[in-house]
């Protein structure tokens, strides 16, 4: 049934030399089923050459375009080679691939048009500044669409077509909690299913403290303002 149901593992790799190639041995030996491209996102270290030595298949970027173009770039690239869905997967080794296959079942038995894999649809959230934080997001996305979502900022999530092309040609959606509470207001189905995560397996996040602050405002702004003339 999974053959069937094409589905692309997209990595968006940003000075991820520390963590790329474990991350992608994994893949390869856990998940030999999917297929998967690099988006190099202009990273200044050896990660495009880890990628090259290993014989991956990379969209090299020339320079650094952020997570939005770079998820984009993927999108268009799934679209490009046929594929009915795609998967946004960590370079950072946090992402688990054995709950790959998980989500392409969900979406082929729900008829999702994203399925969000989820940290807290059966584990309650810690007591965190970020995942207070992530709480409100939920219920904002409650209130708004009326459906909850439990981990909104999650980053593994797998696209179905339909979904893929809205990001294709529009430059105003990102992979980010507003997208999803926007698609959700135009009539997409969100699912998610229960997975598990792991920390950072090297090199350093771009989320310090003063970041994700800024992140979650950023969120809130969007999906309390910004979404209302969209």
């Amino acid at each position: 049934m999974l053959n069937s149901y094409k589905t692309l593992i997209a990595i968006p790799a940003y000075n991820e030399e520390e963590c790329i190639e474990a991350t992608v041995e994994e893949l390869r030996r856990v998940a030999p089923e999917f297929d998967f491209v690099v988006i190099n996102d202009g990273s200044r270290d050896k990660t495009l050459a880890i990628c090259r030595r290993l014989g991956c298949e990379v969209v090299d970027m020339p320079i650094n375009c952020g997570l939005t173009v770079g998820f984009q770039t993927a999108a268009k690239y799934a679209l490009a080679h046929g594929y009915d869905a795609m998967v946004q997967f960590d370079a950072d080794g946090q992402h688990k691939p054995e709950y790959i296959a998980k989500l392409v079942e969900q979406m082929q038995r729900s008829d999702s048009d994203i399925v969000v894999g989820s940290r807290f649809l059966n584990v309650p959230k810690g007591s965190s500044l970020r995942m207070v934080g992530a709480r409100m997001i939920t219920l904002l996305i409650k209130v708004l669409t009326g459906t909850r979502v439990s981990d909104p900022t999650s980053g593994l999530r797998l696209f179905n077509r339909r979904v893929l092309e809205l990001f294709a040609t529009d430059d105003s959606l990102n992979p980010e909690p507003e997208t999803i509470a926007l698609l959700l207001r135009r009539g997409f189905k969100v699912s998610e299913v229960q997975v598990g995560m792991r920390e950072r397996q090297g090199g350093e996040s771009y989320l310090n403290l003063a970041r994700s602050i800024s992140y979650m405002a950023r969120v809130f702004v969007s999906l309390l303002f910004v979404q209302w003339f969209r």
